[in-house]
């Protein structure tokens, strides 16, 4: 039980860091702007550079992670993540943005950055199975899930208190000596599978289905070709797509939003930010749980959708609703309880695409990501786009439209298991 929490802690703050080092750049983005006189459609290039790479290796990533095992991929990942983290620093003048121009040094340096991430969830989601009881997995993943929020809860206060500090550029350096750190503890205590970790060789306890069998290691090719003619995981993807844009506006565009829309002090700005980040904490683990209790009692097919689909309905009506008040103690506790609601939704996607991946749940997790990441490469430069010709307000309603759009998905899911005692039982083949 202790190696199993102690590999959970390690992957929340895999994620806790991996969403401070993606998020600080928002923070640290109106002043690089006013610095080197940059646009928000310039900023918004930059911010989904990083998404860019992140998407296009999400695949790969995941079936690196059925290959060599989650253990080597999240240590190569943390090194590389950590590396192009501080090396943002060189992104502008002096730097590489003497040579190449700012924007396109940013967006390189980011770029390479989001590649190299680009494998966390997927091997994270490799992890899950390999570790844990089917009937834990969307607990499981909702805890992960919540270091995101950590992360981006802990970026507005604590990078805005270490950029007059430390200055932005050793800022980005400490947050990436940070992440290899991580990476460095991850490589010394963690294994693939329990019947490899050392302090559990010759142990009796419990033992998973993942425990008896050796991963399959088929070709890219092969587990592309079995993952496209997966309707489950295809339409997975879809919906989670659309939550991924619903939750990178609040990624890169609400601490802007608060201070150079609402005209909020730089303190109430970190503050609100704060709070809403602070929401899918709180409730990314209580979806995952609520998931997996619903799920026991009314099996797959009717137990999983409650809660993302409830959760996307409400996410959306609610941050529209906060487009209509002045107030920022209304606006800030409306967005909260809707980005909060968004992330109530992560663990059923996830958990849904363990179950419906099988043997190939790296790669199958990586499409899943990669879907999120696709909705979360179009919001950052689309929704200062929409901005710039009909208003905030209606960018931030576009995406309450295109999160009530991505529902739909879960209605058109196969059943995948049929669900007694809490036990899932997967059909053969």
């Amino acid at each position: 039980m202790v190696i199993r929490c102690s590999i959970v802690l390690l992957m929340v703050l895999f994620s806790v860091m991996s969403y401070f080092d993606r998020t600080i750049m928002s923070v640290a983005g109106p002043g690089i702007m006013k610095e080197f006189s940059l646009s928000e459609t310039q900023m918004g290039m930059v911010y989904s550079a990083f998404l860019l790479g992140y998407a296009l290796l999400m695949i790969p990533g995941g079936h690196l992670a059925d290959r060599l095992g989650p253990w080597r991929t999240l240590t190569g990942m943390g090194l590389g993540a950590g590396v192009f983290t501080a090396l943002t620093a060189l992104g502008t003048r002096p730097g590489l943005g003497s040579i190449l121009g700012v924007i396109p040094a940013l967006m390189l340096i980011r770029f390479l950055m989001g590649m190299l991430t680009a494998p966390l969830y997927p091997s994270c989601g490799r992890m899950n199975a390999n570790w844990f009881p089917s009937e834990r997995q969307g607990f499981v993943w909702g805890l992960v899930a919540a270091g995101a929020g950590i992360g981006s809860a802990l970026s507005p206060s604590l990078f805005s208190w270490m950029i007059p500090a430390f200055g932005w550029r050793k800022s980005f350096g400490l947050a990436g000596f940070a992440t290899v750190f991580l990476a460095g503890i991850w490589a010394l205590f963690v294994r693939d599978r329990p019947s490899e970790h050392r302090a559990l060789q010759g142990r009796d306890g419990p033992r998973l289905e993942s425990d008896k069998t050796q991963p399959t290691t088929p070709s890219r090719a092969s587990a592309f070709r079995t993952l496209l003619s997966n309707r489950n995981v295809l339409l997975l993807s879809i919906g989670y797509l659309t939550v991924g844009y619903f939750e990178y506006i609040f990624f890169f565009w609400i601490y802007y939003y608060f201070g150079e829309i609402r005209h909020l002090s730089p303190r109430e700005t970190s503050f609100y930010t704060t709070v809403i980040f602070l929401a899918w904490v709180v409730m990314s683990p209580l979806g995952g749980l609520l998931s997996d209790r619903l799920v026991e009692k009314l099996g797959s097919k009717l137990g999983r959708p409650i809660v993302p689909v409830a959760a996307m309905l409400l996410a959306a009506a609610l941050l529209l609703a906060g487009t209509f008040f002045s107030s920022p103690l209304v606006i800030g506790s409306l967005f909260a309880f809707s980005l909060g609601l968004a992330s109530a939704s992560d663990g059923p996607f996830w958990k849904a695409t363990i179950e419906a991946g099988k043997k190939d749940v790296g790669a199958a997790c990586g499409l899943l990501n990669t879907g999120s990441n696709v909705g979360g490469f179009v919001a950052p430069a689309l929704t200062p786009l929409i901005a710039s010709f009909a208003g905030w307000n209606t960018a931030l309603a576009f995406g309450c439209v295109i999160a009530v759009a991505g529902v739909s998905i879960w209605f058109f899911l196969e059943p995948l298991d049929k669900t007694v005692g809490g036990r899932v039982i997967l059909p053969v083949g």
